[in-house]
């Protein structure tokens, strides 16, 4: 700690594999390499990237009640808003100086418990998806968006496209809200993608791997995926690897089926979710972002920052400032597998100097990010 080192707090729902807690994850590190005080808040202290908290950062679960319940809260956002009570008591006793929070059940949760406390702290409210989506068949949430958000004391989006987004659908002026791209590439990244990786489908001499990356969710349509697959190797030999976990089997289950319909079965492998998805970013030859929307889209800088050719949906929003609108990769209508299927088999007919991919990564990197967030959290831009 040095005078003029800060005590930061962090608050999300938990360790899921999602983007949010990756992302702040990650700045919580880097913050702390910066000589500042960080807390991590979780409503929930399990989950995938639990050990990927840094050792310089406090963890603080704010569900310390909960042992002595008989109903214990399921669903996530249950958890989040249980934690309304923990996070009052916290920010009464500690005092932090920053509190930043990330996820919309988060976000009001945040801005309650500031109410309650009758804090001091500073809430800088980050937003990482687009509302518009996130609230289609949610009326009341939007509506508590456009009544709860603009309490925060600074908003933090993660694209120009979000940032849009949300000032149209939370009726907040668009000069409060601030763009950080992600902080994505890191040194660790980089170390990682040269890790071995162990598969047969990557060994020298075998066909052409596409590589699709996330949860089995609609938002990602791996649907799609596979049928542009399809089409590629129905000219080609080519395999598809999709690394990611749905809520239920099922999810799985139809997109086997839905290659094995195609007659592409035996070339689509789905291993679920790995610790190194940079180790097969690394040796992919095309990676694919097949979503139909996203807030950002971590995945593709990955990608990039790994040297691997990329081709994405240009869906909102994320991918067309990534890619600067086409320059470091093909970007197609959302859910047009023709044209997906299309802009792939180019990509392996000329694929573009990993050099220039990873320059392009570079540019998202953590370093950068960090600092932009601390101008933010501090008051200072």
């Amino acid at each position: 700690m040095t005078e003029d080192s800060r005590h930061l707090a962090l608050f999300v729902s938990g360790f899921s594999s999602g983007g949010v807690p990756r992302l702040m994850l990650t700045l919580g590190h880097a913050l702390a390499l910066r000589g500042h005080r960080v807390d991590f808040l979780v409503a929930r202290s399990e989950g995938p990237l639990r050990e990927k908290l840094s050792s310089r950062v406090r963890l603080i679960e704010l569900a310390d009640w909960q042992p002595r319940l008989h109903w214990k809260p399921k669903k996530n956002r249950h958890r989040v808003f249980a934690s309304l009570p923990a996070l009052v008591r916290y920010l009464r006793r500690e005092r932090p100086d920053v509190l930043l929070s990330g996820g919309n059940y988060v976000n009001f949760v945040a801005v309650a418990a500031r109410g309650l406390a009758r804090s001091a702290t500073r809430h800088v409210l980050s937003h990482h998806s687009n509302l518009s989506r996130e609230t289609a068949n949610k009326p009341f949430v939007r509506w508590a968006a456009r009544h709860v958000f603009p309490r925060a004391d600074a908003i933090v989006a993660v694209s120009h496209g979000v940032a849009e987004d949300l000032s149209a659908q939370a009726g907040i002026a668009r000069d409060r809200i601030t763009t950080i791209h992600n902080p994505i590439v890191t040194p660790e990244l980089l170390d990682q993608a040269r890790a071995p990786l162990d598969h047969p489908w990557f060994a020298p001499g075998a066909p052409p791997v596409l590589l699709g990356v996330g949860r089995l969710h609609e938002q990602k349509d791996f649907p799609n995926l596979v049928r542009a697959f399809a089409r590629v190797r129905a000219a080609r030999d080519a395999r598809l690897v999709i690394l990611g976990e749905g809520k239920s089997p099922e999810s799985r289950r139809e997109l086997l089926e839905l290659a094995a319909g195609l007659g592409v079965g035996d070339d689509v492998a789905l291993p679920g979710f790995v610790d190194n998805p940079f180790a097969y970013m690394a040796r992919a030859s095309v990676f694919v972002l097949s979503s139909a929307w996203e807030g950002f889209g971590n995945v593709l800088v990955e990608a990039l920052a790994c040297g691997c050719p990329v081709v994405s949906t240009n869906c909102p929003s994320g991918p067309a400032e990534i890619l600067d609108d086409g320059k470091f990769g093909a970007l197609v209508p959302v859910g047009d597998d023709t044209a997906l299927a299309a802009a792939i088999a180019s990509t392996l007919d000329a694929r573009p100097a990993a050099e220039r991919l990873r320059a392009r990564g570079a540019q998202f990197s953590v370093d950068r990010a960090a600092e932009s967030y601390l101008k933010v959290l501090l008051g200072t831009r």
